[in-house]
């Protein structure tokens, strides 16, 4: 099962503290060698960010900083994991890391499952199945 862990936080935090960015470099290579991590990375702020939107038929595009962001995407990451529980284990661990290199800090991580072709099929084949019950 592949899942997108989304780590969210207030737009201006300032920049993390080494000691976490070391902490969590570590984690990260663990989970590369366990062959669980696939990607991750930080996300540049809002200020530096363009969003493309259709609305009502009409295509605007949008440089940021976006004033009404409340909390932004900082980073992210992508695992292949047994279960969902196995997410929210990894999850707890790298928030763990935030509360103890960061005082103060405050935010959250976000697990989504990631379905691929093969998964919406499915979905659509147990969606006929219960219709025609």
């Amino acid at each position: 099962m592949k899942f997108m862990m989304l780590v969210k936080h207030a737009e201006n935090q300032g920049p993390p503290p080494k000691e976490l960015m070391d902490a969590i470099a570590i984690l990260s290579e663990e989970a590369v060698k366990a062959g669980t991590m696939i990607a991750n990375g930080g996300l540049a702020p809002t200020a530096n960010s363009t969003r493309v939107r259709v609305s009502k038929g009409k295509l605007t595009v949008k440089d940021g900083p976006f004033t009404e962001a409340k909390e932004m995407i900082g980073g992210f990451a992508q695992f292949e994991l047994k279960s969902k529980e196995e997410a929210i284990e990894g999850a707890v661990r790298f928030m763990e890391l935030h509360k103890k290199y960061w005082p103060g800090w405050e935010g959250e991580t976000e697990i989504r499952q990631i379905f691929g072709p093969e998964d919406f099929t499915q979905c659509m084949n147990e969606r006929s199945e219960a219709v025609a019950r």
